[in-house]
């Protein structure tokens, strides 16, 4: 399973290269060219996406050789786990829009199952919650597509878009409000956030890690952003709402995630604050805005993914993730030292990568004129590093209980992901460099290059 991940990443990484020397890379399925056959597009926006998510899920699936051990059924985890892995790849280089709908499927499908792994009453409940919601985000999302489908008489995105590109009717308004419901609904923003806090604490570590750190970005902004950008057109009234939308969320999130005592539930709430602060800056929707929060992204899917990986070391060893059972657990220094890391990282302390994304983004709230949102997002952060000390305070510091007096550092597999992740965070900050900056900025383009997705596409295909 490592391998296979593994395998991917090189591959993600292997376009970036490609993408050095064209913009676009379309492969016709079957040899059947779209419209009429399915297509698979590889573009910047595709390539950042695919090095995101084939990182964490290494990493996640480097963890999990040791961490597994604990569980029954190993099997049928990785098949479950690879199943997920593949449908937020489709969903990525899809070029079809119901095919989007089919790899948002299989990878829901395989989430609602991984939540409920444990068999224990709180994890089925919490999955039976999630699979509800997660089926009415699905109907709304369908619903878009057969609309958009009898209104276009295409479901290939590029297509869709040159039809669409001069259209203003309401039929697109109605589909947008589907769309945003459906998919923000996966992203979990504030006010579709309710299934998030119990299915992310239920899951098993290194399922939390996935879901907090790639799946709500995959399921949700990803495929948020390339519909909203690429195919509908941002219509006049969507950055004020996603600015809303993301100024709830970071707020509401932050506050929750504040009054937490379970370590999982606190940093479930926290994925709600920090994927506003990605949805926030989208709505404004400048170039520095829109590269503050892909790279705001990247470094969460990073972070976030570190942290639940360090519950999970914690639960490992203590058997609880309550924070009032917690003390002195600095007898775990890989753990204690990358959670520090990584909180320090979330709530954008200097020289740590989250530090520059959330800096890109209030710099670009105060260049667009939003002084009141750029304030919030100050304060939010602040937040942030009050309950990520509270959560260092209580687990690492003070007297050791004297049922941990015993308690040793995690197996070799699970400290070595957490030790990569912890690197990652230290020196991301690099890919905001010259060297790096085509990774994100090739990204950025394809977002602001709007509907010309279409004529690029077609243009490949000729």
């Amino acid at each position: 399973r490592s391998l296979a991940c593994f395998s991917l990443l090189a591959l993600s990484l292997h376009t970036v290269a490609s993408l050095l020397h064209t913009k676009i890379l379309v492969y016709k399925i079957g040899g059947w060219p779209p419209p009429m056959g399915i297509c698979m597009v590889l573009d910047g926006l595709t390539s950042f996406m695919l090095v995101t998510v084939n990182l964490i899920s290494f990493l996640i699936a480097l963890y999990s050789i040791n961490y597994m051990e604990r569980y029954t059924e190993k099997g049928k985890f990785y098949t479950l786990f690879m199943l997920m892995v593949a449908g937020m790849n489709g969903i990525i280089v899809t070029g079809d829009l119901f095919n989007l709908f089919v790899f948002l499927e299989i990878a829901s499908i395989s989430s609602y199952a991984l939540v409920a792994f444990g068999t224990e009453a709180e994890e089925l409940e919490a999955s039976f919650k999630y699979a509800v919601m997660g089926s009415v985000a699905s109907s709304f999302i369908l619903l878009g597509i057969a609309i958009l489908y009898s209104y276009t008489s295409t479901l290939n995105m590029a297509d869709m878009a040159k039809v669409l590109s001069k259209d203003t009717s309401n039929v697109l308004k109605f589909v947008s409000v589907l769309f945003l419901m459906g998919f923000g609904l996966k992203a979990a923003m504030v006010p579709f956030h309710a299934w998030l806090p119990d299915a992310h604490p239920s899951a098993p570590a290194s399922i939390s890690a996935m879901l907090s750190g790639i799946f709500i970005k995959t399921l949700g902004v990803y495929a948020l952003m390339r519909i909203f950008f690429n195919i509908l057109g941002v219509f006049q009234q969507l950055p004020f709402i996603l600015i809303i939308l993301g100024l709830i969320s970071m707020i509401i999130g932050g506050i929750l995630a504040m009054a937490q005592e379970d370590i999982k539930r606190m940093f479930a709430y926290s994925s709600i604050s920090q994927v506003g602060y990605i949805i926030f800056a989208l709505g404004i929707g400048t170039p520095l805005a829109i590269l503050g929060g892909l790279f705001h992204l990247f470094n969460h899917a990073v972070f976030k993914s570190l942290l639940f990986l360090n519950s999970g070391a914690i639960e490992y060893t203590t058997d609880t993730r309550d924070l009032k059972r917690l003390s002195g657990l600095n007898k775990l220094p890989i753990t204690g030292f990358t959670g520090l890391l990584a909180s320090m990282s979330i709530s954008g302390i200097p020289p740590l990568g989250g530090f520059f994304s959330k800096l890109v983004i209030i710099i670009a709230a105060l260049q667009a004129g939003y002084f009141g949102p750029a304030a919030v997002a100050i304060l939010v952060s602040i937040v942030t590093l009050a309950y990520y000390l509270k959560f260092q305070s209580l687990a690492f510091f003070g007297k050791p209980r004297e049922d941990l007096e015993n308690i040793r550092e995690v197996p070799f597999f699970m400290c070595l992901a957490m030790i990569i992740l912890a690197i990652i965070c230290v020196v991301s900050g690099i890919l905001y460099l010259p060297l790096f900056r085509h990774f994100l900025q090739s990204a950025v383009d394809v977002l602001l290059n709007g509907k010309n997705y279409a004529n690029l596409v077609l243009g490949a295909l000729r």
